[in-house]
């Protein structure tokens, strides 16, 4: 097998939000409002919403939502990485400043913070997603096993969060191994009955996120106790969809459908086999503190 070698985009931005006060009362001031307040809010953000790297879908939906909403003219997408957005949040928050981000869930970022998704009238972030298994033609044939493990392959959202959440504490592979020594029940639904390797080489496409590495090192752990060696390369997502296409890389657990990974899908469906959701109830948009008084994309006003 040809070993995909890693791409991925590492882009370390740092943002620093610049607060500036308006209005009678010291909450309008630091959090804007979701009336009259909300062109203030814009003068605060400098009409930046803080975003993550520019191949992710996220990213290119962010971009959409932007050419949609009439009134988001003038504001623009701070491409960053996802370790910036993340800090940049993390500062906003300690001072009780207004941000902006495009966040998603499953994510830790909800445990650790009060956070709400703006709506989205206009449905320009797709609303409730999954995450899907896709996997090169010809794998059933090859690898029959873990063909039949990745097909089973389905966990819940607070089983994806609990990963990551762990993870901040400890190593991502060491998040996994816990999880499955906490969930063997349900490990064993995917493993049962599927018959042993000896070292047979699998290669796991993934993307460079937490919600992706969660996924990708539990089933590289549960591969690995079926006698499979494991590579797990993150790349960029049209890059993942690309090895899958072209039979570089063998499986996947980390697209996003029907919204986030909706172009590469669609470039390369024809090349590839989806086994269907591993997770469903994703969520992708425009994410602020709950402190913040505004509650939809419509509430944000143009850049005067």
């Amino acid at each position: 097998m040809v070993k995909l070698k890693t791409m991925s985009i590492t882009l370390g931005l740092s943002v620093s939000l610049l607060l500036t006060g308006c209005g009678s009362e010291e909450g309008n001031q630091k959090h804007g409002s979701a009336g009259g307040e909300t062109a203030n809010l814009g003068e605060q953000l400098d009409y930046t919403i803080t975003g993550i790297e520019p191949g992710a879908g996220t990213t290119e939906l962010a971009r959409n939502t932007l050419a949609e909403y009439g009134n988001l003219e003038g504001w623009e997408l701070l491409e960053s990485s996802t370790a910036g957005m993340l800090g940049a949040l993390e500062e906003a928050v300690k001072n009780e400043e207004p941000i902006i981000i495009t966040g998603w869930t499953p994510h830790w970022m909800f445990s650790a913070d009060d956070l709400k998704f703006l709506e989205d009238p206009k449905g320009t972030f797709g609303g409730s997603e999954n995450v899907n298994t896709i996997v090169r033609k010809g794998l059933e044939e090859d690898m029959p096993s873990a063909y039949t493990i990745l097909d089973r392959f389905y966990w819940e959202p607070e089983d994806m969060e609990t990963v990551m959440f762990d993870a901040q504490e400890v190593p991502f592979e060491e998040a996994a191994m816990n999880w499955i020594e906490a969930n063997s029940d349900k490990v064993e639904e995917w493993t049962k009955g599927v018959e042993k390797v000896e070292g047979d080489e699998i290669e796991l496409v993934s993307t460079p996120w937490d919600t992706e590495r969660a996924s990708g090192y539990v089933m590289k752990a549960v591969l690995e106790q079926q006698g499979y060696e494991v590579t797990l390369t993150p790349v960029d997502p049209a890059v993942m969809f690309q090895a899958l296409a072209s039979g570089e890389g063998d499986a996947s657990v980390a697209p996003w459908l029907p919204s986030t990974h909706a172009s590469f899908y669609e470039k390369h469906k024809e090349d590839l086999v989806d086994l269907g959701e591993n997770l469903k109830g994703t969520e992708i948009g425009l994410v602020v503190p709950a402190y913040m008084d505004i509650n939809s994309i419509e509430d944000l006003k143009p850049k005067e």
